[in-house]
């Protein structure tokens, strides 16, 4: 079964999520802001594999953590967003002094995403839907295994996405 972990990051406390397969352990982080000492507690906590970073958005409070964390992990995969986003990638340290978040890093994603394309997850494979508006690459992925979508900053419930 697909499972996952929802857990606030950085000082806006967005959602960051973590997805895994729960027969091998495999597992994505997706929109690791930042907070990275948090994220990796709960990695080791779960005991999961982390093998990919998808990334909905390029805003610096879900893709602040992309670059570290990919290198924490031996050079992990970032997948997403869609390429609108380049000049929010590219503006990530800026963004990080601004906010005060610190020091933040732009990063190439291995993979960019466009609607249509899929993500897999050991068994397990998630939708992508491209939803621009919020910025102009931003992505979602749709568990319908699980009934539910990851959305970034698509869809607010009285704070942030």
């Amino acid at each position: 079964m697909l499972r996952y972990q929802t857990i606030p990051v950085t000082a806006f406390e967005q959602n960051c999520s973590l997805v895994w397969d729960d027969q091998n352990l495999q597992a994505a982080v997706i929109d690791p802001g930042g907070d990275l000492p948090r994220l990796q507690y709960a990695i080791e906590r779960l005991g999961l594999r982390l093998e990919q970073i998808w990334i909905t958005h390029a805003h610096i409070d879900h893709a602040g953590g992309a670059a570290a964390l990919a290198r924490a992990y031996g050079g992990l995969p970032i997948v997403g967003p869609h390429p609108g986003d380049q000049f929010w990638i590219d503006a990530l340290a800026p963004q990080g002094q601004m906010f005060g978040l610190g020091a933040s890093e732009p990063f190439v994603p291995t993979r960019w995403l466009a609607d249509g394309d899929n993500v897999s997850l050991g068994a397990h494979t998630l939708a992508v839907r491209h939803c621009p508006g919020h910025t102009p690459g931003h992505v979602v992925f749709h568990a319908p295994q699980i009934q539910r979508v990851f959305v970034g900053d698509v869809l607010f419930a009285g704070s942030i996405g």
